[in-house]
Order: structure tokens, then sequence, then C-alpha cells
């Protein structure tokens, strides 16, 4: 993103240092990750210092100061997900993928996070995707799942 970009979503703010998670968030939206270069310029364009932005970037899991692949893969690791098989589900992605929670494919495809809960229960285990719910997720059914990503 360019420093137009960032400027423009930080004066929509009025640039009130108040609104850096939001500003982080929209930023984020646009370019799937946070580089260095852009916290310096909302550093500089909100008067705080870098430490600051860079201590909220890495502290909330929504934001990430590293690359994401294409397409972002949520694996639910709660009560309910767990005792339906989550970890079984994890294991077959990391196999079919090659990655492991928190990492990214080399080709820039995939990353691979879980979460502990994405507040659907009943419906588990449950595997998300670029926003898209898959229900009721097994080992057979993942590789069919990520086929429709490619």
């Amino acid at each position: 993103m360019d420093t137009a970009g960032i400027d423009r979503i930080i004066d929509k703010y009025q640039g009130e240092a108040a609104s850096l998670i939001q500003i982080l968030l929209e930023i984020q939206h646009e370019t799937g990750w946070l580089p260095r270069e852009v916290l310096a310029r909302v550093s500089e364009k909100l008067q705080i210092p870098l430490s600051k932005v860079q201590q909220t970037a890495t502290f909330y899991k929504a934001f990430s100061v590293v690359p994401k692949g294409r397409h972002t893969i949520h694996i639910c690791k709660g009560t309910a997900c767990h005792v339906r098989g989550a970890q079984r589900i994890i294991d077959k992605v990391q196999e079919l993928t090659g990655i492991k929670p928190g990492e990214t494919d080399l080709d820039m495809h995939f990353s691979l996070e879980t979460v502990n809960c994405l507040g659907r229960c009943a419906l588990g285990p449950v595997i998300e995707i670029d926003g898209e719910t898959h229900a009721g997720a097994s080992p057979d059914k993942v590789m069919e799942t990520l086929k429709k990503y490619e």
C-alpha cells in the first residue's frame, strides 16, 4: 500500500491517535498484513511513537506483521470442536498444506491459524476459510474443502 492510501485511511479518522486500532484494521484489510514501513507511516502521521504502534500490532491476534497467504484457514479448537476431532482436522490440514498453525505456505496460498472458538459450537468441528464456514469437518472432507480455494 502506498503512503497516499495509508494517509487516506488515517485522514478518515481525522488523524486521531485514539483510532489506532481501527486504522490498523482498515490498512490490514487492504494489504493483508502490516509491514514495518506501514507502521512507521502510521506512527509519523498520528505523531505517536513507533514502539507504541508496533506494540499494538503485535499484541492483538487480529493483526499480522508477517505476510499472509491469499486464503486464511481458521480451525476451531474450542471444547465442542475439540471433542469432535478438531485435532485430527488440524493434523490433516498440516499434512496437505505442509504448514503448522501460525505459518504460511511458500506459495503464499494458505495461512493456517487455530482459534479458541468460532461461535458455531453446534456445527463442529468447524473450519473457516476466508470467512466462509465449513461445518461438520472431518479428515476425509478436508482435501475436498481446500480444493475449493485453489
